[in-house]
């Protein structure tokens, strides 16, 4: 009762902007205030200005002194609906996030270090700066998250009142600070002049993330309008299934300059089987591109069916010649592909190849490469594998294909090369090597959910991949070469946590592609307790032709715990069309 009392009382001094008293260590900054950036679109001013005053200088009160990429403007816009009232239609949030997500954006050099939380990656984090940060950001959400928003000081420390209101852990965090045992609050009583992990996390969101940085007035000086029509050479790599190769229409839409329709052909370099899609994106700030495209769907088409309607996330670059992203769809948008896209050329471009690797002392190995623009004769000495890579002949060509026939001498140095044809360079393309020393199954650790027909199943693909060691002869260092994935058979083993342990029999099937499919959920009356079909396991894969020292299959692990669904929906999907 008490929580709920306070945070009735606090909620009007948020949405004034005035400091709140239930948080001393989060008070607004006493330093003299940051130059807030002016709102200039009137549909903003109208549906925003009851609350967001403006002042004689144009700005708003807290959105001028806040930045973020289009999620997380998409997403403060939603909670404006939920819990402020506001009433828009999808064309007006539409409008306002664009506006928002592109004067109140971030530089592509804020953005890209953290796109996968826009890309809806998996990831381990590694740009958390200390343990105190940690436990009061990142233990409930990535650190990306807050990363997605620049902010002023002052508004930082409201966003940390904004949690204590809403989230009563969110002050234990906040004051305690957590570590790997739970609430640190020994180290609270031992050292009380220490500063709270809510001050080490402003100093740190407020330095790193500012509201005001050379990227971003760099890139608002140069910011332009995206000049994306025309015909784009796509390239993508989808786990499971490999790489492909092909083209994108891109036309302008709806009479605007940062809207445009879309239409892709990729083929297997593997199987020679095709994709066709179509969609809509919109670049925001110049840069990034966000999107939606679909296929044509199987009948029964199975989960991980690539006509399935996507989510495309992308970057462009600067100068408008390429752009990489992920494209995704799935529950838990637990399917993507990575994509890159590069304008075409007049002059012989290089684009992929059918082979990740060469085997050292290997004689007449064909490799295909899939090109643009070549000329109507190539010679062998056009091409260029490295040191000890021999291009004996060219079997055939096109103007789009290269077909060679090289050799590898024996002492060829292992590790990734480059593949060159005249000017044109495919960068660390292929590995040439000796041996594969071990597998590696990606990703390493994952994350599966239990469904039904009420609560979509969460999927998992798997892949196993081949390395051979580096000169320090450890496995799993930095300097071992990747040569790429490679067949093997798939498994599911226990992992043993509990006594007893059998959620190798409850929790889905692997199948010989390397997707895990989990069961149902709901209480099983043929387990024990009736329990649910969780679980953890391991995903086993054992090579089909690659043998260890010892003559055995070279397998690998990768650790997998099945869940229960996401019950409850937090977002508002009538908003997001």
């Amino acid at each position: 009762m008490k929580i709920l009392l306070a945070s009735i009382l606090l909620a009007p001094l948020l949405a004034q902007g005035q400091k709140p008293q239930a948080a001393p260590s989060a008070e607004p900054a006493k330093s003299a205030p940051e130059q807030g950036i002016p709102v200039t679109n009137q549909l903003v001013i109208s549906k925003c200005g009851a609350c967001h005053t403006k002042d004689d200088k144009g700005n708003m009160l807290r959105i001028s002194w806040e930045r973020a990429t289009p999620e997380g403007w998409e997403e403060a816009i939603k909670r404006m609906v939920r819990l402020r009232g506001v009433s828009l239609t999808p064309e007006e949030a539409r409008s306002i996030l664009k506006y928002l997500a592109t004067s109140h954006g971030l530089a592509p050099e804020e953005a890209n270090p953290i796109n996968y939380y826009a890309e809806k990656r998996i990831q381990d984090e590694t740009n958390i700066p200390n343990d105190t940060v940690r436990g009061a950001c990142a233990n409930c959400h990535m650190l990306a998250r807050p990363l997605s928003w620049h902010r002023s000081a002052e508004d930082w420390k409201y966003l940390a009142n904004l949690h204590v209101a809403l989230y009563p852990q969110a002050d234990e965090a906040f004051r305690l600070g957590i570590n790997a045992g739970g609430m640190d609050e020994e180290r609270h009583h031992l050292e009380p002049g220490a500063p709270l992990p809510v001050d080490v996390a402003l100093a740190y969101l407020s330095k790193t993330a500012a509201l005001d940085t050379p990227e971003w007035a760099a890139w608002r000086a140069r910011m332009r309008a995206p000049k994306l029509a025309g015909r784009w050479i796509v390239s993508a790599y989808i786990p499971g299934r490999g790489r492909f190769y092909g083209d994108m229409d891109v036309e302008a839409a709806n009479g605007t300059d940062d809207e445009f329709t879309t239409k892709v052909k990729l083929t297997s370099i593997k199987d020679g089987s095709t994709i066709s899609r179509t969609g809509h994106s919109l670049v925001y700030a110049g840069y990034a591109w966000r999107g939606r495209s679909q296929g044509t769907l199987a009948a029964n088409a199975a989960p991980d069916d690539l006509g399935s309607v996507m989510r495309e996330v992308m970057s462009i670059s600067p100068d408008q010649s390429t752009a990489e992203g992920r494209w995704f769809w799935g529950e838990y948008q637990e399917f993507g592909f990575d994509v890159k896209m590069q304008r075409p050329s007049a002059d012989p471009t290089l684009i992929g190849a059918d082979r990740s690797l060469l085997k050292s002392g290997s004689e007449g190995t064909r490799v295909r490469l899939l090109a643009e623009s070549l000329p109507a004769q190539i010679a062998p000495a056009d091409l260029d594998f490295g040191t000890g890579v021999t291009v004996k002949r060219i079997v055939s060509h096109t103007p789009t294909e290269i077909v060679a026939e090289v050799d590898v001498a024996a002492d060829a140095v292992p590790g990734k090369r480059d593949i060159a044809f005249r000017r044109s360079v495919l960068q660390s393309a292929i590995a040439v090597y000796d041996r594969i020393d071990y597998i590696k199954v990606t990703p390493d650790s994952a994350l599966a959910h239990l469904g039904s027909q009420q609560h979509p199943k969460g999927y998992q693909q798997f892949e196993a991949v081949a390395y051979q060691r580096g000169a320090d002869g450890k496995p799993h260092t930095a300097d071992d070469v990747e040569l790429g994935p490679i067949d093997v058979n798939w498994s599911v083993e226990e992992f043993y946590s509990t006594y007893g342990d059998d959620d190798r029999e409850f929790v889905g099937s692997l199948s010989n592609k390397g997707l895990f499919t989990p069961s149902s959920d709901g209480p099983n009356p043929q387990r024990k307790f009736s329990r649910n079909n969780y679980g953890d396991v391991w995903v086993v894969a054992t090579a089909k032709d690659e043998k260890d020292k010892e003559g055995k299959p070279l397998t690998g692990k990768s650790y997998l715990v099945v869940t229960v669904p996401t019950y409850i929906k937090w977002d508002q999907p009538e908003v997001g069309q």
